[in-house]
């Protein structure tokens, strides 16, 4: 197994270089092409992908479906070995997402079946952000179907900028206040779904643990400004959850999709899929932010 040192610069990130390499030589990574288009709304330049084919996909779907009912599929029990990138703690390993959109998407899995519907942990968050501290990217949770979650295992995800990419250039950040403008949990206020927001003032070069205790409050501070809580065994409410160097949100949810068109945490950064140009055309006359606010809930003004 390949393991990284805590501490150690630089080093998840060649370990997810050479395993994309080797993952499409082998077949097993098996990415989704697509073409993107832009529709601005309420200020925000939603990029929308527009998928190629999924004939690949499709076809591993039903392969999975095929299996006797006393065989639940879990792609993450046992994982392919060829999707492994490395060890992160004793209770978290990172793997290739097989099915990427974008070039290097992780998944941030825990070792033995954890529910994905139940609390995010110290745990969890000490994991992935020791991807996040050297990999700049965006972070992302979906809390369970209802959010968009594909699979019933615990995977927190990450997707790393592009080149030229970063925080700032996120679709949704067009709208978010100017760095040091807001410290306390807050709304967005030209967003009509209930969110909180909260910008980030941490030091990613102190320890994972650190690190994953400041996380873990904030979350817990935002989904309480929810009006969720964490006296229960798992949320009553499904909800996203998005993750920056900069900032965290978090949005809640009452449907996993709006008219045939499916909503993830991506869609609140600004990043949206659709699997034909029917379906682009149908979210062009929808409109972005009532699609996010269809699937999300709405705020409702005193």
């Amino acid at each position: 197994m390949t393991q990284f040192a805590a501490g150690a610069p630089e080093v998840l990130w060649p370990l997810v270089q050479q395993t994309t390499t080797q993952a499409l030589a082998s077949g097993a990574l098996m990415p989704i092409a697509t073409h993107t288009h832009t529709l601005a709304d309420g200020g925000i330049p939603f990029m929308v992908r527009v998928v190629d084919s999924l004939a690949r996909k499709a076809k591993h779907d039903q392969a999975q479906r095929d299996r006797p009912a006393r065989q639940p599929a879990n792609p993450f029990l046992p994982y392919e070995p060829a999707l492994f990138v490395a060890d992160l703690s004793p209770t978290h390993v990172c793997l290739l997402n097989k099915f990427n959109v974008v070039d290097h998407h992780l998944l941030v899995i825990t070792r033995d079946y954890v529910a994905q519907q139940t609390w995010l942990t110290l745990e969890d968050f000490v994991a992935w952000a020791r991807c996040i501290q050297e990999i700049d990217g965006l972070g992302f949770y979906n809390s369970g179907p209802i959010a968009g979650a594909s699979q019933h295992h615990k995977h927190l995800q990450l997707v790393p900028f592009q080149e030229d990419d970063s925080a700032a250039t996120l679709p949704i950040a067009q709208i978010m206040p100017p760095p040091g403008s807001a410290i306390d949990p807050t709304r967005l206020p030209t967003l009509p779904f209930h969110h909180r927001w909260q910008p980030l003032h941490l030091d990613w070069q102190q320890d994972h643990r650190s690190l994953g205790q400041q996380l873990l409050s904030t979350y817990r501070q935002l989904l309480a400004t929810l009006g969720l809580t964490l006296t229960t065994p798992q949320p009553e409410q499904s909800y996203n959850l998005l993750l920056t160097r900069n900032w965290m949100l978090v949005v809640g949810r009452s449907h996993p999709g709006y008219d045939g068109i499916g909503v993830n945490s991506l869609g609140y950064a600004g990043w949206l899929l659709v699997k034909t140009p029917a379906e682009l055309e149908k979210l062009s006359q929808i409109g972005p932010l009532n699609l996010l606010t269809k699937v999300g809930i709405p705020v409702t003004e005193p």
